[in-house]
């Protein structure tokens, strides 16, 4: 497994891919892992990770090696190109050397970031092994849409690149339709989308603590968002929601997590006088499932030209927990889609006066929040479960991989 992000990561992809190389690994999978140190979301190499240099250490029964990179205290821009090149660079000649000495079955690279695809495909050409690509979002489509200057100049890279794999796949269909437009072939493309550990998350009739423990009245209805605090979650449309309702007694907006807009967040909160906002760090997989048990409305903010290139992974969580979920998505994406499916609603992308209407309309009618949280865990049992997905995608890496044995009746 190639990629820039991996366990102890408590969101994002190092959490999918770290959870992913675990299930394996315990099936019976000899596992090697090149990555960077953990660093994601607070932008910032984690404590005892610190230094210039490679890393070989053991996760889980699984041989790590950790190669240094760049990490920007406020990314943006060309810094992201350059914080990805820098991994890029560093680990060109580990995973081709652990291709050549190891020769394993198949070199798996997921996407972000798009500049390690390059050292995947040459390590595979060289040892003659099979590649497969996953992305978790299309990050050259999103740096463009974010106004990232020169990006555009990868796109004739990007789509020779996809011709190299033997298998793409991707997390939603929608998304999987943009890579089809970038050349991929159905025959090559694969559906792997995100799951969730349904025993591990699940409704609780209390929150174990969690609530005293951060000091949060038991008389507050807490409005939570936990996750990457970016440019492309649009969390601004939640602060101004905030604003609108600072007058409603007994609610508690709760922003949980960090990123390189954390910092601005809270200072038009500040401004804003705001004292029924609250951020508050990501918490321990040990306290995750109390802390979405917390919430009495999760929210799900997402920039509207973002909602066909990136499925926000957090939604799993929401809808595991029996959370009533509001999305600010129109209802043809690929987001709208499943949060209304699983018994979600939406508010137009931006409008944080629906926002604050919907939040305020759920509030007032316990009975409908109750329905939406009764439908959100069905959604996850029946099409989110951990178990299910990742059976599904190794019997797919088995059947390809395994010769068939050849009917002596044909010719």
């Amino acid at each position: 497994m190639y990629g820039l992000n991996f366990a102890p990561e408590l969101t994002g992809i190092g959490k999918y891919t770290g959870e992913m190389c675990e299930w394996l690994a315990k099936h019976g999978h000899d596992m090697r892992v090149v990555t960077a140190p953990p660093y994601y979301p607070a932008w910032q190499i984690a404590a005892g990770y610190q230094g210039i240099g490679f890393r070989q250490e053991t996760w889980q029964g699984i041989p790590i090696v950790r190669c240094p990179l760049w990490v920007p205290h406020r990314p943006n821009g060309w810094k992201r190109i350059l914080h990805l090149t820098s991994f890029a660079v560093s680990s060109l000649a580990v995973v081709i050397g652990q291709a050549w000495r190891w020769r394993p079955d198949l070199i798996w690279v997921v996407a972000p970031a798009f500049f390690c695809l390059p050292g995947a495909c040459l390590a595979g050409s060289l040892t003659k092994t099979k590649t497969w690509a996953h992305f978790q979002d299309l990050e050259m489509d999103a740096a463009a849409r974010l106004g990232i200057a020169g990006t555009q100049v990868f796109a004739p890279w990007e789509r020779w690149l996809l011709r190299q794999f033997d298998r793409v796949s991707t997390i939603s269909p929608a998304m999987a339709e943009r890579l089809r437009a970038k050349g991929v072939e159905a025959d090559r493309l694969v559906d792997f989308p995100n799951w969730i550990d349904v025993e591990q998350i699940f409704p609780m009739d209390n929150d174990d603590g969690l609530r005293e423990e951060l000091g949060i009245p038991t008389s507050s209805r807490v409005i939570l968002y936990s996750g990457n605090m970016g440019k492309k979650q649009g969390l601004e449309t939640v602060i101004e929601a905030a604003y609108i309702l600072k007058r409603q007694e007994n609610l508690l907006f709760l922003l949980c997590g960090d990123g390189p807009t954390r910092p601005e967040l809270e200072r038009k909160g500040h401004d804003l006088g705001l004292t029924h906002v609250r951020f508050i760090p990501l918490q321990p997989p040990t306290r995750l499932n109390a802390l979405l048990n917390l919430a009495t409305l999760h929210l799900l903010p997402q920039r509207a030209d973002m909602s066909e290139i990136v499925l926000p992974s957090k939604l799993a969580g929401m809808l595991a927990c029996g959370g009533a979920v509001i999305a600010t998505a129109e209802p043809q994406t690929a987001l709208g889609k499943m949060v209304v499916a699983a018994g979600g609603s939406l508010t137009p992308p931006g409008d944080s006066q629906a926002l604050a209407d919907q939040i305020l309309f759920l509030l007032e009618h316990p009975q409908h929040r109750q329905t939406m949280q009764q439908k959100a865990r069905e959604y996850a049992l029946a099409h989110l479960a951990q178990e299910a997905i990742l059976q599904g995608f190794e019997r797919q890496i088995s059947d390809w991989l395994t010769p068939q044995p050849k009917d002596p009746h044909v010719l």
